[in-house]
This record gives structure tokens, C-alpha cells and sequence, in this order.
């Protein structure tokens, strides 16, 4: 690393602030949870009640003594903070507790490093760190203003905190550049799906909702899941086969968290992108969570970051296994359409419900049908052969063709409005009821 810090220790004391503004506040047991997933021995929890956060410490400093007492007493190696703390605020509190102080982001950080597997991934969490790192070089350095020197060395020159920021703004440029083309690739891959006419449905929802073991589920692949959270951080993309819709690519993606580091939502948007560029989201909600409410909110905050917010989206409430007295199920608005579905993914409940759904949804702009082409369009009949769109075909006595097409409405119009018919006219003269 860049700068010098105490030893870094798996033994912590978590420090919540339970402060009265709603839209700051944390919750308790996630943080806990999140102090798990990172691998931390959690030896202490110190709740601190405050209506106004100290711009010294961010908590008073009696709490900061008391805190002091209890590291040095239990012997431990980090104190993790509930909350986003200025660079100012963990320099400080370094000084006093004579240890490792890290805050939310900096913890959320630390989990994202270990979940990462590709090469994107790690480049991600890379600049996500450098970036958070930028602004905390400061309390790494007690010599400031300490230049080079020794002979040959004197004179004017830039100092040691001039360097290293230097070498970081060079490291980030670079990383930069490498994403920009892991998503010039990707924009290249989803242009071809899209020329395809594949339709692609994305996995989104808080963190731990169940989204990669409901992805193994439709799936049948091997993705790795488990309770704890973000325990997916690289998308990953496979093909679903659905009835009368074909194939389809489900993309399972990073869960979100509330208050999620703005860093990270900018150094993800290349993968996040494959949720703002989906046809279908599914949003993957655990219903047995108490506070499913305002992780919803959070998904809905996070969606509308990367202009996804407006995009077809289908609920689907996980873990009904663990609600007493609610069965599988599908819940349509006022027309019928597809709204909720109540599966658990775990047990494989509901599944076929939910695959129902996706194809009712996908459906909606899809021509399911049978034309009956006269010789004189047998241009056009070409066009739906070359666009794999017939199904089956048949002659009628005067030799027209009955062909049974299955192709997206959109692109349906387009080949008959290229013939110089009106699209709307054709469909509803030529279909066979």
C-alpha cells in the first residue's frame, strides 16, 4: 500500500450510531452481518446514542475514552464503524484507540475485494479502493512535507504525499481505461443478442435475497450461493429455455445495500449495465426479511442511479417457505398481467409459476400466430424464413402460404412495413383466427 497503517487484526469491536434522522439511519444486525461476511471476530458491540455526530470523532469524546479502555482491554486490532467517517474523523480516532479504524464504505470495500473472481471484477474493486484511498493518503504520512534528499537529491522536488498521489491518479487513469473496454465488449455482446432477438431478464434486489440460488434453480448451474452477504459479485450470464418465448439470457447480478457507496455504484456501471439494458428485471425480494420495505426502496434508489428505474420489472417474493399460511403464487393487476410471484427458490417451490410469468411478460410484444401469405408475398415469406421466425407451414388450395410465426411484433412490422403495407392492416387481414 501506499502508506503506513497499525497491523491489520481479525478481532473487532463494531461501533453503531443510533442518531434520529431516519434517512441516515443503519441497522444494527446487517452491520453485524456484514462484519461476518468480511471474516471479522466480532468481540464487542458498542451501541452510542447521539443527536449530533462530533466532526472530531464523529462520537463524543467520553465514548472514545470508554472505547480506548475496552481496545486496550480485549486486545483488539480494529474498530468498524457503522457509518461513513471523513478521512479526518478515522486519522483522529487511529491516534486515541491506537488501532485500525475502518468505516462502512471501507468495510463494504474490504468484502467486494475477497468476493472478487474475474479480471473485471478485481479492476473494479481496485478503483473503488483507490478512489476511497485518494482521500485518505494524509493520515498515512506524519512527514508532510518530508522531500527526497542526500546528494545529488537536494533542492526543489515534489514530497513523498505528492507522489503517491501521483502514482494513484496514474493507476486510476489506467484501470479507467481497461473498463471502458470491458464495456465497449459488453455493449458489442448485448448488440448481438439483440440482433438475435434474444431477450435478456436480469436478476436484481438487496443483498442475501436469494438471487444466485433462485439463478441455480431456473438455471440448473452451479453459481456459488450462500447466506451471507454479497456473496455474488461477478454477473454472470446463461440461457433459459421458456415455452412458447425460446430462449432467454438470465443475468445474475451484485446485490444492493442501503446507503451503497457511490464509489461503487460508478465503478460497477459496467456491470450494472446489464440490469439497465435488460427487457425484464426480476426483483428478488425476500418476504420473511422484517425490513423488506426499505430494501426495497434501496433497490428502487439504486436502479434509478443507472437509469434503470423505468424498465419492465416483475417482483418476485423469495422464501415463502418461511411465511406460515402462503402457498406459491401469482399476483396479476387489474388486466391480468403478471405483477408477483411467491416462490422459494431454496425449495424449489413456485418455480414453474415463475417461469409462467417471465414468458406472460416477455410475451407481450411477441407474435404468436399463423399467417396466410399469398404468392405475391413470397418476398416476405423469404424474410420470416431467414429471421428463423416460422414455426411450421402449410398451403391452402389456392396455393397460399399458412405459415405459423413466432417472432417479436416490433420486428414483424418492420419486414411488412419494408413490403409498403400498412403493419396494423396486414396482421389483422392475413392472421388466421
Amino acid at each position: 500500500m501506499f502508506f503506513e497503517r497499525h497491523g491489520g487484526g481479525e478481532r473487532a469491536i463494531l461501533v453503531h450510531l443510533d442518531g434520529h434522522d431516519p434517512s441516515l439511519r443503519e441497522d444494527p444486525q446487517e452491520f453485524q452481518e456484514l462484519a461476518r461476511s468480511a471474516g471479522a471476530d466480532t468481540v464487542g458491540f458498542v451501541s452510542v446514542s447521539r443527536h449530533q455526530p462530533s466532526a472530531k470523532f464523529l462520537i463524543g469524546s467520553g465514548k472514545v475514552e470508554e472505547l480506548r479502555d475496552l481496545v486496550q482491554q480485549s486486545a483488539v486490532e480494529l474498530v468498524i464503524f457503522n457509518h461513513t467517517l471523513t478521512p479526518s474523523q478515522e486519522r483522529n480516532l487511529e491516534q486515541v484507540l491506537e488501532c485500525r479504524v475502518l468505516d462502512r464504505t471501507g468495510l463494504i470495500l474490504d468484502i467486494f475485494a475477497q468476493r472478487a473472481r474475474t479480471h473485471e471484477g478485481k479492476l473494479q474493486v481496485e478503483l473503488a479502493q483507490l478512489d476511497h484511498m485518494s482521500t485518505r493518503l494524509v493520515r498515512g504520512w506524519t512527514h508532510l512535507e518530508r522531500q527526497k534528499g542526500g546528494i545529488g537529491l537536494r533542492g526543489p522536488g515534489e514530497t513523498q504525499l505528492e507522489t503517491d498521489r501521483r502514482l494513484l491518479r496514474v493507476r486510476i487513469r489506467q484501470i479507467k481505461q481497461r473498463l471502458e473496454k470491458v464495456r465497449s465488449q459488453r455493449d458489442q455482446a448485448r448488440r448481438g443478442r439483440r440482433r438475435a432477438d434474444i431477450p435478456q431478464v436480469s436478476l436484481v434486489g438487496y443483498t442475501n435475497a436469494g438471487k444466485s440460488t433462485l439463478f441455480n434453480g431456473l438455471t440448473e448451474s452451479g453459481v456459488y450461493a450462500a447466506d451471507q452477504l454479497f456473496a455474488t459479485l461477478d454477473p454472470t450470464l446463461r440461457r433459459l429455455e421458456l415455452d412458447d418465448i425460446g430462449p432467454v439470457i438470465l443475468a445474475d447480478t451484485v446485490g444492493f445495500i442501503r446507503h451503497l457507496p457511490h464509489k461503487l455504484v460508478e465503478s460497477f456501471r459496467a456491470t450494472l449495465e446489464e440490469s439497465s439494458s435488460a427487457d425484464l428485471l426480476l426483483h428478488v425480494i425476500d418476504c420473511h426479511e422484517p425490513e423488506r420495505d426499505q430494501q426495497i426502496e434501496q433497490v428502487l434508489a439504486v436502479l434509478g442511479e443507472i437509469g434503470a428505474r423505468e424498465l419492465p420489472m416483475l417482483e418476485v417474493y423469495n422464501k415463502v417457505d418461511l411465511l406460515e399460511g402462503v402457498e406459491p403464487q401469482i399476483q396479476r393487476d387489474a388486466d391480468g398481467v403478471p405483477q408477483r410471484v411467491w416462490i422459494s427458490a431454496r425449495e424449489g417451490l413456485g418455480l414453474e409459476l415463475l417461469r409462467q410469468a417471465i414468458g406472460e411478460r416477455l410475451g407481450d410484444d411477441l407474435f404468436i400466430g399463423t399467417l396466410r401469405l399469398p404468392q405475391a408475398l413470397g418476398r416476405l415469406r423469404a424474410q420470416f424464413f431467414a429471421a428463423g421466425a416460422v414455426q411450421d407451414e402449410h398451403y391452402d388450395e389456392d396455393g397460399g402460404s399458412l405459415v405459423s410465426l413466432r417472432m417479436p411484433r416490433a420486428e414483424l412490422n418492420r419486414l411488412v412495413s419494408r413490403e409498403g403495407l400498412r403493419p396494423a392492416e396486414f396482421i389483422e387481414q392475413h392472421t388466421l383466427q
